[in-house]
């Protein structure tokens, strides 16, 4: 079955940088897009960026945009949130799911949390 194990949160200053990872199993990792997604205390899921299959094509939200960058390495089935200037709105649990943004499946993994804080 599909698993995703998503790392790399933690507590970081305003305007400080994080880098999340994302380790795929259990699917044809090469030829899916995946992306990140997060969910803020008493918010709904927030679709954050997404990667298509051979890294060709990215895109994100607009409230991440020049902020975040997703990358992947299809060698390691891994993708990458490389996430620079950040603000206390961007405090979330982050996680990744396979699909695109209008067609991802939610996410049921512990996610990785990232507190953005002072």
């Amino acid at each position: 079955q599909v698993q995703l194990v998503e790392s790399g949160g933690g507590l970081v200053q305003p305007g400080g940088s994080l880098r999340l990872s994302c380790t795929a199993s259990g699917f044809t990792f090469t030829s899916s897009t995946v992306s990140w997604v997060r969910q803020a205390p008493g918010k709904g899921l927030e679709w954050v960026s997404a990667i298509s299959s051979f890294g060709g094509r990215t895109t994100y939200a607009d409230s991440v945009k020049g902020r975040f960058t997703i990358s992947r390495d299809n060698a390691k089935n891994t993708v990458y949130l490389q996430m620079n200037s950040l603000k206390p709105e961007d405090t979330a649990l982050y996680y990744c799911a396979k699909g695109g943004k209008e067609s991802y499946v939610r996410p049921t993994t512990q996610g990785t949390q990232v507190t953005v804080s002072s």
